[in-house]
């Protein structure tokens, strides 16, 4: 079992106590996966909060189950371990997500990604994308649609033996290539701090929440507020009660281990980073 990952709390946090005790199977982790993307989000704010975090799953799950999430390595990491205390067989993979702007391929490290083995084949399992993958897709080549989204998996061109993963062309970035053989958690402790703390880094130049559903996603940049689906809508939230209760109806983040002194805070920051942002649009 998983050290430090409270399996019958996260059952709870993910509203599927139903599973425990139950073998592992596609189905169980289908819905694991779905249930996942739904109610933990995708999202920096430990950064822009000025907290510490590490790779380390057992905190991770932790903090998840306080009622807050966090990116690749957080969500990941507690997942795999969640999924082998429940009996799964999970391959963590060294990954590169690339955006837009950079689509060169490769799997540069930073991204955490996640293999599952089982009677049914090999899945990708991948909760870390933002507004990624809603359920796991099998590893094999082809095209698959996911609500609104339509990605693409096949053989990497830059990782022998690797896998590319290619996003919609309405999703937050271009794809993701991540290479075959497994690694530990410690494999991404220097780029978790790059990520972290680094001014180039994307997290810490933006505060970022997403939450994927099977409709579409939810994406928070900055105090912009998106809705990708078959109807988009785009808000900027100029309050910070309008932010903070997006954040709680829309994400789940109630922010309850939050003080009211962080939380002024925490808007000031954002207001600066729109205006500075609005200023080199």
């Amino acid at each position: 079992m998983a050290t430090g990952i409270d399996v019958d709390g996260y059952l709870r946090r993910l509203r599927l106590t139903g599973l425990a005790g139950t073998p592992p199977g596609t189905a169980g982790l289908f819905a694991l996966h779905r249930a996942h993307a739904e109610r933990v989000p995708y999202e920096c704010l430990e950064i822009w909060l000025g907290r510490r975090t590490t790779v380390d799953p057992g905190e991770s799950a932790q903090r998840i189950l306080r009622g807050r999430g966090g990116y690749c390595f957080h969500l990941n990491g507690a997942f795999a371990g969640l999924l082998e205390a429940l009996g799964y067989q999970v391959t963590r993979h060294v990954g590169g997500v690339q955006g837009h702007a950079d689509p060169s391929a490769g799997a540069s490290g930073n991204h955490l990604v996640l293999t599952v083995s089982g009677p049914d084949g090999r899945w990708l399992v991948d909760l870390g994308m933002g507004d990624g993958l809603y359920e796991p897709l099998p590893l094999a080549e082809g095209v698959y649609r996911q609500g609104p989204f339509t990605y693409g998996l096949r053989p990497s061109e830059a990782e022998a033996g690797g896998w590319r993963f290619d996003h919609d062309e309405r999703g937050g970035f271009a794809g993701m290539d991540f290479r075959p053989g497994a690694v530990p958690m410690t494999a991404f402790t220097g780029k978790h701090e790059h990520l972290s703390t680094s001014p180039q880094s994307v997290f810490v130049r933006t505060a970022t929440v997403q939450r994927r559903d099977s409709a579409g996603a939810d994406i928070l940049r900055g105090l912009t507020l998106t809705r990708v689906g078959s109807a988009g809508t785009r808000t900027v939230l100029q309050e910070p009660d309008d932010y903070f209760g997006a954040l709680g109806d829309v994400f789940g983040l109630t922010l309850s281990d939050v003080t009211p002194e962080e939380k002024a805070a925490l808007w000031r920051r954002l207001v600066t980073a729109h205006e500075r942002w609005l200023s080199e649009v």
